[in-house]
């Protein structure tokens, strides 16, 4: 009787690939990063040492937080009180500055490295650092 041998060779297993602080795929560091900005950012920059893309996609939505941050608290506003209050019909505006958020999340799940104009070039510099 013969026997049958299967011998398919399977690809060696490699661990999954985690941030420097931990077991966290980078993958969700980077969706994390975005969805919730500024808050996350700052945890991801400080524990990240290895992955260059979490750092650069915290770095890049720590700036666009902030940026959001502003308009949100300083510039309408001031666009407010200056137009007498006209201005403050831009708060319906604001909401669609998150749309950048989730296409950022999106791009950064998928592999692709976004870049916002001026934004994504400061956070290539701190990468860089």
């Amino acid at each position: 009787m013969e026997k049958e041998v299967n011998e398919t060779k399977e690809a060696p297993q490699t661990p999954a690939q985690t941030t420097g602080g931990g077991s966290l795929d980078p993958k969700v560091a980077i969706l994390l990063s975005w969805l919730i900005a500024p808050l996350t950012s700052i945890i991801f920059i400080a524990i990240e040492k290895k992955d260059r893309r979490v750092k650069f996609h915290a770095w890049e939505s720590l700036f666009w937080g902030i940026f959001n941050i502003l308009i949100g608290v300083v510039f309408l506003p001031l666009i407010s009180i200056l137009t007498l209050g006209f201005g403050g019909c831009l708060f319906i505006l604001y909401p669609f500055l998150y749309v950048v958020n989730i296409i950022a999340a999106i791009k950064g799940w998928n592999g692709e490295d976004w870049k916002l104009p001026v934004i994504g070039e400061w956070a290539e510099k701190q990468v860089n650092k």
